[in-house]
């Protein structure tokens, strides 16, 4: 680990970082630019304490996990990324693993919608980041491990899953889940994560076995979606996306139709946050 480099890359991005650009409110007393020790850690999920010891070049060795939660906090590019496991003394992440750091401009927006159920998922169906609306909406889908990480095997392997939706609605929600699978199939290929969570559920699930048979394509339309929430009951929201440039992640926002009841239900749930679990 080259501590000094890391130090100052680190120093030189959280300065560059300005409090609008994570959706953070600038203050009346804030009288320099970029971000602050103690906003970068909040952003990345540690202590304020054991960033500053990096920064100051006398910390640990922060393991890959840490130096990914970094990244994410400090909305990193993948080369910026690739250069802070470097100099942390690890080998770059292979491609692969990249599904899991949310692309920059993607993350810029999410943190604007503060209010409003958001998230983004890659194209394996791991939710990746979200708002705290979104996590009252739909429960904290980020902390899912394993092959669980993927909605569409948590659809398909976990009743708990189906539980918000309607019963007349699952048969269609089957049909699509199983198409943005097979998508990401098709792109990536065998040996691929996409080919480890189809080859599971091709023995653990009848219904995902006979769709898979139909080679089901993916559309362009999103229809809208009805939920059932624990809290506030039935809502009938659409979903808007938004792909990062490859394809590989997608913001989606939910919203509903203004005026009606379940646009006071998602006004609701903005107020509620994140005490859904």
């Amino acid at each position: 680990m080259d501590r000094a480099r890391l130090a100052g890359f680190l120093r030189a991005r959280r300065e560059a970082l300005q409090p609008e650009d994570v959706g953070l409110p600038r203050g009346p007393r804030r009288r320099t630019g970029g971000l602050r020790r103690e906003e970068v850690a909040a952003l990345s999920g540690m202590s304020a304490d054991y960033y500053s010891r990096i920064e100051q070049r006398r910390g640990p060795h922060p393991s890959e996990q840490m130096l990914a939660a970094l990244a994410r906090g400090l909305r990193l590019s993948l080369a910026e990324r690739d250069h802070l496991f470097q100099l942390g003394g690890f080998p770059v992440p292979r491609h692969a693993v990249r599904a899991d750091h949310v692309n920059p401009g993607l993350m810029r927006i999410l943190d604007r919608l503060h209010d409003t159920p958001a998230q983004v998922v890659n194209h394996l169906g791991e939710t990746l980041a979200q708002t705290a609306p979104a996590v009252a909406l739909l429960g904290d889908e980020t902390r899912h491990a394993g092959l669980a990480r993927s909605a569409h095997y948590r659809w398909f392997t976990d009743p708990r899953a189906r539980a918000a939706v309607p019963a007349e609605d699952h048969a269609t929600r089957s049909r699509l889940m199983a198409a943005h699978l097979h998508a990401a199939y098709t792109r990536d290929g065998r040996g691929s994560r996409a080919a480890v969570i189809v080859d599971a559920l091709l023995a653990a699930s009848t219904e995902f076995a006979e769709l898979w048979r139909e080679h089901p394509i993916q559309s362009t339309y999103c229809p809208p979606e009805r939920l059932r929430h624990p809290q506030v009951g039935a809502l009938e929201l659409h979903c808007q996306v938004l792909m990062d440039p490859d394809q590989s992640q997608t913001l989606m926002v939910f919203t509903a139709v203004p005026g009606t009841e379940s646009d006071e239900k998602l006004r609701l749930l903005a107020v509620i946050g994140g005490q859904r679990v």
